[in-house]
């Protein structure tokens, strides 16, 4: 995090180094003296804020030397994400990575325990400071509840869509309240969780930082909570995107590129961010996106593009195409995250000296998904809209992607179609499929195309073994697993 350089040190050591590696979901330090001791100003609760943040932004994998002995953050999301669409894949058929775009995934795959253990360590801390906001200078109590619960509802957000029923922690709890602990709550009680903490954060935060919780960052996820949500809130969702798009604060960049290479620009509404050549702040999802690791013998080659997301961007891709993969002789590769020092105009192409020390922020909520958003929650689950409005947001898009003809009419098609050219390899595919009630048709279909197994049970991943073990059985499996 390039502006965010205060790790809780303190905390990390009385809080994580005390604690069964094995208890991912157990909240209670064995050390909570400690903790009450380390908590004493307001300096130290912000620290403990940021510690959030860091949890997110989790661990680079050349600093471990075995995956579950610290947590990647969003680091691994785009295998649980891309590589499980009909947009990327492994460049292997080697490990557990290349079992997502296959669709074998099963409850001990590393990875998807990893994020699993990382979303509940967003969890854990943002409760834990929660119990220690009365340190903080009055003045500042408010901002870092808020703060607090917008990145705990963040990673609600990320459990339920992708896990189903999972447990709800909202306080810390103690080691044996296995109930609590491990029982899974229905997903329509976790989303209403995660309004109440995204409604205080709009209610609370300003737009001072890009790299932490602001009023727009919390108005523009609440709105996909509200898109999202088994209840559709189509109104609640256009309000949070015309507060964002009437605010001002925020604009579409007019170069592509500089989306994804001028860190913290207009169009950026939250971003993780990293830092280059410097192992504890950075991270190495860009060079596992391209297949340079692979030809150097250092990574598997991953997010490699699909083809038939290279005939969408081939129709409507526009001036994105060139930023955002290119092809090689032996793969097609994504660009958009290429780490500093890339040169892929060379045969072969070259990453730079610290290409696993990467520092490309990690785009989180950008407007470009805000406008489209807009679209999605006018057109309010039709089949088209021709909504002047609507249509103004659309148009936005496309016309900065080079794409001028007047758009009067825009289908759910279309839509989905524009977010996956607009969005690609940002995580946001998977997602989208869901929302759209289209996944089990095009993943069924992408399945067969290349040759994968593929049923609408895998549109939930599983609970992990070990978490289900810990339990003693509380924990249950999804079905299929």
């Amino acid at each position: 995090m390039k502006n965010i350089k205060y790790l809780i040190f303190a905390v990390t050591v009385s809080i994580l180094v005390s604690c069964d590696t094995e208890e991912y979901l157990n909240p209670l330090p064995d050390t909570a003296v400690a903790v009450d001791a380390f908590f004493q100003t307001d300096s130290d609760v912000l620290a403990g804020v940021i510690g959030i943040y860091d949890a997110l932004q989790g661990v680079n994998e050349n600093l471990i030397s075995n995956i579950g002995d610290a947590n990647r953050g969003v680091q691994f999301e785009h295998l649980l994400t891309e590589h499980r669409t009909d947009n990327t894949r492994n460049a292997t058929l080697e490990g557990s990575k290349a079992d997502f775009h296959r669709y074998t995934v099963n409850a001990n795959n590393v990875e998807s325990e990893d994020y699993y253990a990382s979303m509940y360590e967003v969890i854990f801390r943002a409760n834990n400071i929660l119990n220690f906001i009365d340190f903080a200078d009055a003045g500042n109590q408010a901002r870092y509840t808020a703060e607090a619960k917008f990145l705990r509802a963040y990673a609600y957000f990320k459990l339920v869509r992708m896990f189903g029923d999972v447990p709800l922690l909202t306080t810390v709890v103690g080691p044996t309240d296995n109930e609590a602990l491990f029982t899974r709550i229905p997903a329509v009680q976790v989303y209403a969780q995660i309004v109440a903490d995204l409604q205080e954060a709009v209610n609370v935060l300003d737009n001072s930082s890009k790299s932490r919780a602001s009023k727009a960052a919390a108005q523009g996820i609440l709105a996909k909570v509200y898109l999202t949500q088994p209840s559709p809130n189509f109104s609640g969702a256009q309000q949070m995107c015309e507060a964002i798009i009437n605010g001002g604060e925020f604009d579409l960049q007019s170069n592509y590129s500089d989306v994804f290479y001028s860190e913290l620009n207009d169009e950026i509404i939250f971003a993780i961010q990293y830092e280059t050549g410097n192992s504890v702040e950075s991270q190495s999802f860009s060079s596992e996106f391209t297949s340079g690791g692979r030809r150097q013998g250092q990574e598997d080659g991953q997010n490699i593009v699909n083809d038939n997301l290279i005939a969408d961007f081939e129709l409507i891709g526009g001036n994105r195409t060139a930023v955002s993969y290119m092809t090689f002789p032996d793969a097609t590769e994504v660009t958009k995250f290429l780490p500093d020092g890339s040169d892929v105009t060379t045969s072969p192409p070259t990453y730079g000296g610290s290409s696993r020390d990467a520092g490309n922020d990690y785009i989180a909520l950008r407007y470009a998904d805000v406008l489209l958003m807009h679209v999605e929650a006018i057109m309010a689950g039709g089949a088209s809209t021709n909504s002047a409005a609507a249509l103004n947001s659309f148009q936005e898009i496309r016309d900065r992607a080079g794409l001028t003809a007047t758009v009067t009419n825009i289908t759910k098609e279309d839509l989905l179609l524009e977010r996956r050219v607009e969005l690609a390899f940002e995580n946001q595919r998977w997602f989208d499929l869901l929302r759209f009630g289209v996944a089990d048709a095009v993943l069924s279909a992408h399945a067969t195309e290349m040759g994968y197994v593929f049923d609408a049970r895998k549109l939930l991943l599983p609970i992990p073994a070990r978490e289900i073990n810990i339990s003693g059985g509380l924990l249950t499996q999804n079905p299929g697993y």
